[in-house]
């Protein structure tokens, strides 16, 4: 998705799938959509609002008969105050076309008009949605960026850690590559953040050897994915056996990692020759949806040796695991 700056930028790139026409003269000067223009919060787009004014005010039919129903001097002090929240633009839908007054007071505040064939709710809707993306705050992360098993999982590590050998043999396996070296991703909601690809660099995967990939000419049009939301971050790293004899054996290295504001769930898989890192991605993406709907195995685990103590006053013996009875109850 282009970048959008400007109102200019936004008529020319939905226009023609909105029917947007100008009412008034296109502006001579770049009129900004990220900030209001004489207010301090303000929505971005909606149905007509004199008490909490939207950046762009939509008109539908319901609107201009709310309008006409008012007195003359009612109705001349709501276009006015629909002037003086200074929005960016004012949309007329359904093939409406303006009063004079709406004419008049544009002229006076530099208020562009704009009119559309569309029903106001189409409008309102697919504007918020294309609005939502295009003005979505972004970060660029190196790593390698794949849907797994339906899960959006990106890849970080070192250089030469085997990123795009991994991504590589995900692919082989039928899974879908998003974006190799530079995945952008957009805060689209509080909670979500959507990653795609830069155009540029779109369907290509550089493995070190082999030079760069053209996974779609190569797998298919079901190897690569556009977009998708980042669910798991999956961190490639090497240790030592030091390193390795401190990894918690029960619950495994689980984290957070915070991108813009937004919490990821992050796993640090330790890579080491003999390991198969496909089948422990695989399963680590496995585990995490099972985590998504509240299932834990190490609780799980907790919960059984806890049982098994009570019920038969033994400790049960399990490899790797030593969990008493005091330290079971701690954990539950």
């Amino acid at each position: 998705m282009k970048a959008v700056h400007s109102l200019q930028n936004l008529v020319e790139q939905v226009g023609s799938r909105l029917s947007l026409r100008w009412i008034t003269p296109p502006p001579s000067q770049c009129i900004s959509l990220g900030v209001s223009r004489g207010t301090t919060t303000q929505r971005m787009v909606g149905s007509l609002n004199c008490i909490h004014p939207n950046l762009l005010q939509v008109l539908g039919q319901a609107e201009i008969d709310h309008l006409m129903d008012l007195s003359a001097p009612a109705f001349d002090e709501t276009i006015e105050r629909l002037f003086a929240a200074r929005p960016t633009a004012i949309i007329f839908a359904s093939n409406i076309e303006p009063q004079a007054l709406f004419l008049e007071l544009a002229k006076q505040t530099g208020t562009p008009l704009l009119g559309t064939s569309i029903n106001d709710s189409e409008v309102v809707d697919r504007l918020q949605h294309f609005l939502t993306h295009a003005l979505a705050e972004r970060i660029t992360i190196h790593g390698v960026f794949l849907e797994v098993l339906g899960l959006g999982v990106l890849l970080l590590g070192d250089a030469g850690v085997g990123k795009s050998e991994l991504a590589l043999e995900m692919i082989a396996r039928g899974h879908r590559l998003i974006a190799d070296d530079a995945p952008e991703f957009a805060r689209v909601a509080p909670e979500t953040l959507d990653g795609s690809c830069p155009p540029v660099l779109r369907d290509f995967l550089e493995v070190r050897g082999l030079g760069v990939l053209n996974v779609r000419a190569m797998f298919g049009e079901g190897a690569v994915c556009q977009h998708e939301t980042l669910s798991l971050i999956v961190s490639m790293r090497c240790f030592d056996s030091d390193e390795l004899a401190q990894i918690d054996r029960l619950k495994g290295s689980h984290s957070t990692r915070v991108i813009l504001g937004v919490a990821v769930p992050e796993i640090t898989l330790p890579v080491a020759p003999g390991r198969n890192l496909a089948v422990l991605l695989e399963t680590a993406v496995r585990n995490q949806i099972l985590r998504t709907r509240g299932y834990d195995a190490s609780i799980d685990l907790v919960d059984r040796q806890a049982r098994a103590i009570e019920n038969a006053g033994v400790e049960p013996s399990i490899p790797g695991v030593h969990v008493t009875k005091s330290a079971s109850n701690s954990l539950l």
